[in-house]
């Protein structure tokens, strides 16, 4: 069991790697998943993001990643502590970084050393002083107890292979009244199990997406409080192309998800 969630691990890792160096668009995004052909910021503006948005941040921090806009729905006041789980690219982080102002801090943890090393070459090249970028897994995040006010991600849970975990050390980090601020898929009906079991869907923000009633569960019993899961109207049209020929909008549908940790 140990051996083959290493195997999924390490088959996700490869995948976002191999988007960080450019060899491909990536999945959770694009006219087909992990398309080259897939122009990063029309799939942005589909997510939710402005063009302001995608003017002011750093080209190469886009990569076309993600099931919505987080931001959107994060409520970032100056001088919060903001934590991305998967940053990636670092695409998130700098949006954020705009509203916690220079008196606020922004921190994106990701697995993958080589989206590490793209995100920080962006903050360094643009001058970003108040984001930085750890290594990390999203299940252990490298971050001080109750040290963060608001948690961001972006279609990133879909793929750990610990949820329960990810949500017991996002309660952890966060001060009393923390928030959750989450873009991330959900099933709305039992996968086919040639879908859970097949690295490239699991990859591909498909395979690993649990049925959203479940994720309620899980967020309430890691202790957060004000649970509440929002489907994005446009679901349809951001997931329909993810893996052509299995009609992955049947299976999956794109939420908003947020929740407070008591005070």
């Amino acid at each position: 069991m140990k051996k083959n969630m290493e195997k999924k691990r390490e088959a996700i890792r490869e995948n976002y790697s191999s988007v960080a160096k450019g060899s491909s668009s990536g999945c959770c995004g694009g006219s087909s998943c992990c398309s080259s052909s897939a122009d990063p910021k029309e799939i942005s503006k589909l997510l939710g993001y402005s063009e302001d948005d995608l003017d002011m941040i750093p080209s190469g921090s886009n990569m076309g990643l993600g099931c919505g806009n987080p931001i959107e729905i994060a409520r970032i006041q100056k001088g919060e502590t903001v934590l991305d789980l998967g940053s990636g690219g670092g695409f998130d982080c700098f949006l954020a970084s705009r509203f916690t102002g220079s008196e606020g801090h922004v921190i994106g943890v990701d697995m993958t050393p080589d989206m590490v090393s793209l995100a920080r070459r962006c903050a360094d090249e643009e001058g970003y002083e108040n984001v930085e970028f750890r290594l990390g897994e999203i299940e252990h995040l490298p971050v001080a107890d109750s040290s963060v006010d608001v948690i961001i991600s972006n279609c990133v849970l879909n793929l750990s292979l610990d949820k329960a975990q990810v949500f017991k050390d996002a309660y952890r980090v966060l001060r009393p009244g923390g928030r959750l601020a989450i873009s991330d898929v959900a099933a709305t009906c039992e996968l086919p199990e040639e879908i859970k079991n097949d690295l490239s869907m699991i990859s591909a923000c498909i395979g690993g997406a649990i049925h959203y009633k479940e994720l309620g569960k899980l967020i309430r019993k890691a202790g957060f409080d004000e649970v509440r899961l929002r489907a994005k109207k446009n679901s349809k049209d951001i997931v329909r192309d993810w893996a052509p020929g299995i009609s992955p909008e049947d299976y999956i549908t794109s939420f908003y998800i947020q929740a407070v940790k008591p005070v």
